[in-house]
């Protein structure tokens, strides 16, 4: 049974170039504009001087049935916004039609239907109505939404005096015990912290299986996708590039859109940024088994090698260098430092002076598909040089690509972010 029914769905925005300072000009423009419509009022209206077309969506077709989990990714500008927002009906297409069948309750910015001057308790009545739920209904669900939002403290205090989270917190909870038929989450969701963003995937997992609601999701947390989603569509410039169901495969081909450039595979530190007293990174990078700089795809039987190259100024025994390995969605695979082979027969002396360590990547273990390397520097108890996770962090990347292995029961990419050949032997009985 279907849910949205998108038919050659685009919406159009005017790009103005220019601005009229003069208010006579302003007056006068509004004035002849208005007249042509009275005049015209079925012609199609022509671009002001000064003034370029934007179509943020266009051409866009799709059936989604019931109590599917539809992503829709893509880079920033790509439309995911505009379409949610013509699918809640916050604004019209400007060419197309959508047809929904049944409620729609929408989650896409923080505090939206949110009057800022009214008490936790107020809002939810006013939001909830908005949204469509009868008193009746809000008395029943109030208790609920009241425990999953976790704002029982702060329930008579106007919301103008909340957190931002704490805004999420009370709207998802709004949104989600809304006795609809779909449910559109934007990014907003990033905004709560770990453990709420969990309780939110759960709770949305859970009225799309039990309660066989459709779920229209956009997240560029991969992992989030992953988890919770049966089908991604991948939108670029407003318009549709492709829709699988294989969501693994899709995300995968979303994150491997973009080519690979030369500084994907090495970077090299543009001045004295990123230093302190003990030690300057030069060069971070991967390389074949010749020392050559690695910008193409590589297979579990490959060579695989990272190179950080620096200078240490302050020889120090806690100076700690390494990297962090993470799927290109985000989990952390596996973190190492140079100082972790102290104790050992392999193990460094205290570095000093202009220094190039190497370490394999052990490409044999590992899952297929896009994978990125943090540069982590740090001395033991004082400050980072380079902060794996951060906003910002010093990255290389690198894609693993099939098959899994030899055997021919298992070629392509497992479930989880690690693929390890345990060893396996027969024991005797």
């Amino acid at each position: 049974m279907l849910a949205l029914k998108i038919e050659n769905l685009g919406k159009r925005y005017l790009l103005h170039h220019h601005r009229e300072t003069r208010i006579y000009d302003v007056l006068g423009n509004f004035v002849h504009r208005l007249g042509r419509r009275i005049r015209h009022p079925f012609a199609e209206r022509s671009i002001p001087q000064g003034s370029e077309e934007f179509w943020a969506l266009r051409n866009l077709t799709l059936d989604i049935e019931q109590g599917e989990r539809v992503a829709f990714v893509g880079h920033n500008g790509a439309g995911k916004s505009t379409l949610l927002k013509l699918l809640s009906r916050i604004t019209d297409p400007t060419e197309g039609r959508i047809g929904i069948k049944g409620r729609v309750a929408s989650l896409l910015e923080v505090g939206t239907g949110f009057h800022p001057d009214l008490t936790g308790r107020e809002n939810i009545y006013l939001n909830a109505a908005i949204l469509g739920m009868r008193v009746q209904e809000i008395r029943k669900n109030f208790n609920d939404i009241v425990e999953f939002s976790g704002v029982e403290k702060f329930l008579d205090t106007p919301v103008k005096r909340y957190s931002s989270g704490m805004y999420v917190r009370l709207a998802f909870a709004i949104a989600a015990h809304l006795s609809s038929e779909i449910l559109i989450v934007d990014e907003v969701l990033a905004v709560g912290d770990m453990e709420f963003q969990k309780k939110c995937m759960g709770k949305m997992d859970e009225i799309s299986h039990k309660e066989g609601r459709t779920i229209l999701f956009v997240s560029h947390n991969m992992g989030a996708v992953l988890q919770l989603c049966n089908r991604v569509v991948c939108l670029e410039s407003g318009k549709q590039v492709f829709d699988t169901v294989n969501v693994v495969d899709g995300v995968q081909k979303y994150m491997s859109m973009s080519q690979r450039k030369a500084n994907d595979a090495e970077w090299h530190n543009p001045g004295d940024k990123y230093e302190n007293e003990y030690f300057k990174p030069l060069r971070f990078g991967l390389y074949n088994a010749n020392g050559e700089v690695n910008f193409a795809s590589v297979s579990r039987e490959d060579e695989l090698y990272v190179e950080i190259e620096g200078i240490v100024k302050k020889p120090d025994e806690k100076l700690c260098v390494g990297y962090a390995l993470h799927t290109i969605e985000g989990t952390l695979l596996y973190w190492t430092y140079h100082s972790d082979q102290v104790g050992s027969t392999d193990e460094i002396p205290t570095l000093d002076g202009h220094v190039c360590l190497r370490s394999r990547v052990p490409l044999e273990q590992l899952n297929l598909g896009e994978k990125r390397l943090d540069l982590a520097i740090r001395v033991y108890g004082g400050d980072w040089i380079a902060v794996p996770g951060g906003t910002k962090p010093l990255s290389v990347s690198f894609n693993l690509e099939g098959p899994l292995n030899k055997s021919p029961y298992c070629v392509l990419r497992r479930s989880g972010p690690m693929a390890i050949n345990a060893g396996w032997k027969i024991r005797e009985a």
